[in-house]
């Protein structure tokens, strides 16, 4: 009676403590404070696991079921805590560095190992944080207060300075970064402001050569001519001399689309590099459909086990064979599991549909950004049906912004999907190579994560029409390889390195071209 005493008081103070977290997290507060809330709610709230201990007196909310070393809530946390933070410890006397706010500028926002801060009560000392992070807080002078720009409440160099001020090594060691930045000023009366007035002649020498080796004379002849006019001596250097030259006929002011279109100019040699030649469309298409549909329980089974679904062979092959029913089975309509198995077998059956629109000849590109839709809403249908999603939750592309679990990457905001997906698709149907269109489409499909669900699924569908339309096989992901798969997307998300990726892909498809796939067959 004692004991059950005990517990029933230490569950009444933890609920109190749980309230105090609600209230805060209802008026906005995520990033918690040591004042914010007494010791005894803190320290029952840390050894229950609803906060984590960031540093000392700082702290991040976190789900009650998050394991231990799970990295996703100090990921998804990493920018409003940095946020309030500094503004609690360093008021309006700081900035983050040049380099890191050209990166954020050019739509790059993956968590950096290190944020470099700027501050006239800098100690020029690291401050250690969570997961491998840290703060490095350099003793320096601020910008002028006009080159100082709030973003997401963090305080940044504006485009124009993050540009000229940041160290030449930035256009070598971000080059995808550093063009985007580039490719979003619109006149170099922009930049020419600053460097006259400033006497920039290095830099404006170096930025002429960045513009040429994007393919723009006129905005390089215009920062050379305007410069020497004002008595300056200018030398042009090609930053990017080392980079494959890029022109564009048009440019976007979003920072999405400009990235989009350089992490595929970028990329795509390296893929056609590794990638074993593309086959062609197969004469018998009969027997390569056969072979497809013989695929499908093993595909179901790696591809819903990735997203960590819990299958077995046996619901997948009822859920094919028609003896699974919605209606009847009472017990498999409350499973998730069972929902997400009917509507991978709807959406393979949509996907099956498009590949024949491929075999009669029509451009892979314009099929799947006419049927992806399509292929998604089979997908969550089921769910939909029995109450599990809302029936919006089929409208389409997300509206809010979404993150992936342990991952530094932070996939583009609710306004930049809709710039990138066309362009996306746009670029799949240009496309010659079916490697590139299958490896760079999976890739940027789940890059830019369009769906608030789904995203794995329907990238790995991608990924295997756009094999398809080469005459590859259709190719399983196994489970067993799913650290290597994941790895390989981080960093090609965090460090543009396709490399790993590519080679992935290209392994499991030269296994299926000898006829020994890695997944092996579910019975």
């Amino acid at each position: 009676m004692k004991s059950e005493y005990i517990m029933a008081t230490l569950g009444e103070k933890l609920a109190q403590s749980l309230e105090k977290l609600k209230e805060l997290q209802d008026s906005g507060v995520s990033i918690i404070k040591a004042t914010d809330l007494t010791r005894g709610h803190r320290e029952r709230l840390v050894v229950n696991g609803f906060i984590s201990e960031v540093l000392k007196g700082w702290y991040i909310s976190t789900p009650h079921e998050e394991q231990q070393g799970d990295s996703t809530s100090w990921f998804t946390s990493f920018w409003e805590f940095c946020s309030r933070y500094l503004e609690d410890r360093y008021g309006e006397d700081y900035c983050i560095s040049a380099e890191q706010s050209l990166m954020l500028h050019s739509g790059n926002t993956s968590v950096p190992t290190q944020l470099i801060i700027r501050s006239t009560k800098g100690n020029n000392l690291s401050t250690s944080l969570l997961f491998g992070t840290s703060i490095f807080v350099m003793k320096s002078p601020l910008p002028d207060v006009a080159e100082i720009e709030v973003n997401s409440s963090i305080r940044m160099v504006n485009l124009v300075s993050s540009i000229i001020y940041s160290t030449p090594s930035i256009f070598i060691k971000q080059p995808i970064d550093s063009r985007t930045a580039l490719m979003m000023i619109k006149d170099s009366s922009e930049l020419l402001n600053i460097l006259l007035d400033r006497g920039h002649s290095t830099i404006a020498g170096r930025l002429s050569g960045a513009y040429r080796n994007l393919g723009q004379n006129k905005f390089a002849d215009d920062i050379l001519k305007t410069m020497k006019s004002a008595g300056y001596t200018i030398r042009e250097f090609d930053p990017f001399k080392e980079l494959t030259p890029i022109k564009f006929d048009s440019w976007e002011r979003s920072p999405y689309v400009n990235r989009i279109k350089l992490m595929w100019q970028n990329m795509r040699s390296e893929v056609i590099k590794i990638f074993p030649q593309a086959p062609g469309i197969p004469e018998d298409i009969k027997t390569y459909m056969q072979r497809i549909e013989e695929i499908y329980v093993t595909d179901a089974y790696h591809s819903l086990s990735i997203e960590k679904y819990r299958v077995s062979p046996e619901l997948i092959e009822s859920v094919r064979s028609g003896s699974w029913n919605i209606n009847e089975n009472k017990e498999d309509r409350k499973q998730k599991d069972a929902m997400a198995a009917r509507g991978y077998w709807q959406a393979f059956n949509a996907v099956k549909g498009s590949i024949s629109r491929i075999f009669k000849g029509e451009n892979a590109g314009v099929v799947v950004d006419q049927e992806h839709g399509d292929w998604y809403r089979e997908l969550f249908a089921p769910s939909v049906a029995i109450g599990l999603l809302k029936p919006s939750d089929l409208a389409g592309y997300r509206t809010n912004q979404v993150y992936i679990g342990q991952s530094k990457h932070i996939p583009i905001n609710k306004d930049g999907v809709r710039d990138v997906m066309p362009l996306l698709f746009e670029l799949l149907k240009e496309e010659k190579e079916a490697s590139v269109r299958s490896v760079l489409g999976h890739f940027l499909f789940v890059f830019t994560h369009p769906y608030v669900d789904g995203n794995g699924r329907m990238g790995r569908f991608l990924m295997n029409t756009m094999l398809i339309s080469g005459g590859y096989p259709w190719t399983v992901i196994p489970i067993k390889e799913r650290d290597r798969y994941m790895d390989a997307l981080e960093k090609a998300s965090v460090e543009q390195n396709i490399k790993p990726f590519a080679e992935f892909i290209a392994y499991l498809v030269e296994a299926g071209l000898k006829g020994k796939p890695i997944a092996s067959k579910i019975s």
